[in-house]
């Protein structure tokens, strides 16, 4: 079970913002995540880190420049993911704002793997442009610019993943982790960087005397894109994010969001005039991201390139229909993994590694995240590769019994805090030469290929390096809370602005931990538990959701205040995440 933990709180900071006139809830939760200064959650753009601390990002906007002036024909390799749709469709709407004759491909996971591949250049190299963008990749794609730079076609790279040992010979990267690059941001998305360079461009293209007679174009209309693209891509919220995530929710409130978000809204049962961290992350995102897991990402680009809410509409209820077929698929391969897995003890392992040929390569990335969840061990999972490898063609392997084995299998990872994956995954790489085709990714989550045949191979080296690298103390799982919050603070109005606040990965929500008395429980929806809850003479109405199983009498609880509304009353309720019983 996991430990409840309270996050630490220097007191200095908390009196120094205090002082500087933030409320005493609002000081404590912001000095215990780093916070010492109001202006680091102000959120104004002017704070925004320059584009100019981004190593090469003036190069990049002469390229483009000189582009837009000469009439060249741009084409932007998109990814396929949420923050790849949203990188490339800022990337698309920005350049036509600034003047750039712009079009993208965006490659299907299943027929083509991920990134610029030599088979990527070799459909781009149909439309015939005169410079190649990629978004949300290219750091690792040496050989796809390599094949672009034979057919006379430079690249330029703007991405935000870690590279690897060698850079692509691009013309050239943006990328706030490539060597050398001191951005005060690291934490930058696909669609954060693709932001900067348009920043860059613009400035650029000022200085050239583009709006001596003119008004400028107005990026912040792209801004509801980025918060988008960097909430569904669970980056780092630093200070810099929180002011892109801000802005563009702001933005989406006060009705200016484009006609695609506004439709991804309306199709999730959303107010885009009420907007929340929780609705990018938990509900546009995902309906963003079935179009790449179940079907083609152009479909979900086009949603955000939309500029007729009828057209955006239709887009965006053919993705979330795609949604829906993409959770059935996942609860059925959760099911089938559960089954698998119905022995794995996870005091025994300090990993998890599941294999089914059967299962959508396109959904084994939210099913390592679940049992990632569920078993709070790093966690891959692997199926089998419809196309064989980011090459589209099937490749001929050999397995421990001579027989030849088609293609490759594809995997997805996902970490608990303590392993760096990626670090990982690069460590059995150097000491299986082999045995990892490929790799790529993230401390948090990754994805590679390996040889058909050999996850049982990999599964014990990926078990071996987790034991090494790994604290066993990481594997307990540890809830950190804010501890207890005064019983006079417990309100509706403090829940609400909690609602709108900006949180997410690196900057969590908040948490409260206290001692209450179960007073009444009844399960609702046959899947949820509706509590009254009591601490001293205080009650409150709770929530347990997706858990039916009844309580004790007396419980130390974890919590967060969620602002309630039916039939036009507003109230507050505790929404229950987890408990461990309590004394008397």
């Amino acid at each position: 079970m996991p430990s409840i933990t309270i996050r630490s709180c220097p007191a200095d900071a908390r009196a120094a913002l205090e002082q500087a006139g933030l409320a005493p809830a609002w000081a404590r939760l912001y000095a215990a995540r780093g916070v010492s200064h109001p202006d680091e959650v102000a959120h104004r753009l002017p704070q925004l880190l320059p584009p100019a601390g981004l190593l090469h990002i003036e190069r990049a906007a002469a390229l483009l420049a000189d582009a837009i002036r000469d009439h060249k024909r741009l084409l932007i390799i998109a990814d396929y993911d949420a923050d790849g749709a949203t990188a490339c469709a800022v990337g698309v709407r920005g350049l036509r704002l600034l003047g750039a004759q712009v079009d993208f491909i965006v490659p299907n996971r299943l027929e083509h793997g991920y990134g610029l591949t030599p088979d990527i250049v070799k459909l781009a190299a149909a439309r015939q442009p005169d410079l190649l963008v990629t978004v949300d990749n290219g750091i690792a794609a040496v050989e796809g610019v390599a094949a672009a730079n034979a057919l006379g076609i430079p690249v330029l790279v703007t991405d935000h993943h870690l590279p690897g040992d060698a850079l692509p010979d691009a013309v050239c990267i943006v990328n706030p982790n490539q060597p050398g690059c001191s951005f005060g941001s690291k934490n930058l998305a696909g669609v954060g960087v693709m932001f900067y360079v348009l920043l860059a461009l613009r400035a650029e293209l000022r200085q050239r005397g583009a709006y001596a007679d003119t008004p400028e174009p107005d990026l912040r209309t792209l801004l509801d894109l980025v918060a988008l693209g960097t909430v569904a891509d669970v980056v780092k919220l630093d200070a810099n994010n929180r002011t892109l995530v801000a802005q563009g929710l702001a933005r989406m409130r006060a009705g200016k969001a484009s006609a695609g978000v506004n439709a991804l809204f309306r199709a999730a049962g959303r107010e885009p005039a009420r907007a929340t961290v929780f609705d990018l992350g938990f509900m546009l995102g995902p309906r963003l991201n079935a179009a790449g897991r179940i079907d083609d990402m152009a479909l979900g680009i086009e949603c955000l390139l939309a500029d007729d809410p009828a057209a955006a509409q239709e887009l965006a209820q053919r993705l979330d229909t795609l949604n829906r077929t993409r959770r059935d698929v996942e609860a059925d391969m959760l099911e089938e993994a559960l089954a698998i897995l119905a022995t794995f003890n996870p005091d025994d392992s300090h990993s998890l590694t599941a294999f089914q040929p059967g299962w959508h390569v396109g959904v084994i990335g939210i099913l390592a995240s679940r049992l990632k969840d569920k078993f709070h061990r790093p966690t891959i999972v692997l199926a089998q590769s419809e196309s064989g490898g980011a090459g589209g063609s099937l490749q001929s392997q050999r397995g421990p019994t001579g027989l030849p084995l088609a293609g490759e299998l594809k995997g997805s990872g996902r970490s608990i805090p303590g392993l760096h994956l990626r670090d990982a995954l690069d460590l059995i790489d150097k000491r299986h030469p082999g045995l990892i085709v490929k790799f790529g990714g993230h401390a948090m989550a990754a994805g590679l290929s390996i040889p058909a045949g050999r996850h049982a191979e990999f599964g014990a080296a990926f078990e071996a390096v987790v034991r090494e690298l790994i604290d066993p103390a990481d594997l307990d799982g540890r809830i950190e809370t804010d501890g207890e919050l005064d019983l006079a603070e417990h309100s509706y109005e403090l829940a609400e602005q909690f609602d709108h606040a900006v949180w997410g990965q690196g900057f969590p929500a908040p948490l409260f931990t206290a001692t209450f008395d179960v007073v009444a429980q009844r399960v609702v929806g046959e899947k949820h538990l509706k509590l009254k809850l009591a601490r001293g003479e205080t009650s409150f109405d709770a929530m347990r959701f997706f858990q039916a199983d009844p309580l004790p009498d007396r419980i130390r609880a974890v919590y967060a205040l969620m602002p309630n509304e039916f039939n036009g009353q507003q109230s507050l309720q505790l929404k229950l995440q987890h408990w461990e019983p309590a004394g008397e």
